[in-house]
């Protein structure tokens, strides 16, 4: 472990613009050590700019299990290779089981585009607009076994302007994200490493 870094395992399965964004904090003054990012997808983006940045990079593709269980228990033994402090969802799109969950509670952070405890789930933009809400945003929070649940760390609001479509309060929401994802992780870091 890099003296006085935290280590983290960062999760994905696209492109990985979160992932981006963390990668530039810890390069930055971010007490964090990225030890490895993980995917269940072989294409995807996110993988490339990990190895960019010299981490080290494992596919553990959900295709190749009969159950949910049996991807959980070999995607938790990969990422317990690399000893994480942090585990970092970074639009990692599997749900995942009980029992994993419950192997790094209190130490998995996950960020969704709402701000929750509104829009749990999917389709978060066009919900907050077809709702009439004047704002959107996103929100870091701790993974817990019910989905999109677990306590709030940082959130960002965004205002939903008259003609905005899911898709242009998308590309907003995310601008925050790339903001606050980074931010959250920092606090996460200085308070547990002290």
């Amino acid at each position: 472990m890099t003296a006085g870094k935290l280590p983290i395992v960062v999760l994905i399965s696209g492109g990985g613009s979160n992932l981006q964004a963390i990668i530039d904090a810890a390069s930055n003054d971010m007490p964090v050590a990225i030890r490895a990012v993980i995917s269940n997808r072989a294409d995807a983006y996110g993988l490339e700019r990990a190895r960019e940045a010299n981490i080290e990079t494992v596919v553990v593709d959900h295709t190749q299990f009969d159950s949910r269980q049996a991807f959980d228990t070999e995607l938790a033994r990969v990422i317990d290779r690399f000893g994480p402090g942090l585990v970092v969802l970074a639009g990692f799109m599997r749900i995942l089981s009980d029992d994993f969950v419950h192997h790094y509670e209190g130490r998995m952070l996950n960020i969704h585009p709402s701000l929750l405890p509104k829009y749990k789930g999917t389709n978060t933009h066009a919900r907050a607009i077809d709702a009439g809400d004047s704002e959107a945003g996103c929100s870091v929070h701790l993974v817990t076994t019910e989905l999109d649940s677990g306590p709030v760390l940082h959130q960002a609001r965004v205002p939903i302007l008259p003609d905005d479509t899911p898709e242009l309060l998308a590309a907003r929401v995310l601008e925050q994200e790339h903001l606050i994802y980074p931010e959250a992780i920092r606090q996460f870091a200085i308070t547990r490493l002290k």
